[in-house]
């Protein structure tokens, strides 16, 4: 998705917004649509696998009850975000007693492919990722979910992780820096 796709994407966002905060069940229904997908990914890669689709269901929940506090002084998907985030805190901390993450070698196959060696190859490799990304810094974590699973733009992930576009692209360079050792140390050539 290029920028303007992604501006596109975020007025018609924006618009619908408004129309469900006046009451627009239609409105909130496409917003869901339009934000489910990036949502459930960046809540797959960290928690548990089986505990995925409660915590986006909830966080939709809480999306709903407080959309009348939003205020367009952010993107909505960054207070999207923000909410998932506090949500998934909020299940570590709820869970401190089980085990922390629990790595599914079974990633959702979008491309719905018929090739099954390419099939296999695309989900070795996506094991191989969440592997690779469990074992970062949460902050090196969360900026590759956001940048490279979410395709989220510089200034929303500023948003959410309350940072500036600068320190972005530090913490950016190094996350995919860590990334690159990750693999390098599980025996992938990576260039």
């Amino acid at each position: 998705m290029n920028e303007e796709q992604k501006n596109e994407r975020a007025t018609n966002i924006e618009v619908l917004v408004i129309n469900a905060q006046e009451g627009d069940r239609d409105a909130f229904s496409r917003i869901y649509d339009l934000m489910v997908e990036p949502v459930y990914k960046y809540v797959y890669y960290r928690v548990n696998v089986s505990d995925v689709e409660d915590i986006v269901e909830n966080i939709f929940l809480r999306v709903w009850e407080h959309l009348r506090q939003y205020k367009p002084q952010k993107s909505f998907s960054a207070w999207v975000f923000r909410i998932a985030h506090n949500m998934i805190v909020d299940y570590y901390r709820a869970s401190r007693d089980r085990d922390v993450l629990v790595l599914d070698p079974h990633v959702p196959d979008e491309n719905r492919q018929h090739n099954p060696i390419k099939n296999t190859q695309d989900a070795l490799h996506g094991d191989v990722l969440r592997k690779a990304i469990a074992i970062l810094k949460k902050p090196y974590r969360d900026i590759i979910i956001y940048k490279f699973i979410n395709e989220l733009s510089n200034k929303e992930i500023a948003d959410i992780m309350g940072k500036n576009e600068g320190s972005l692209r530090i913490l950016q360079f190094r996350a995919l820096k860590a990334l690159k050792r990750e693999l390098i140390n599980m025996g992938f050539n990576v260039t």
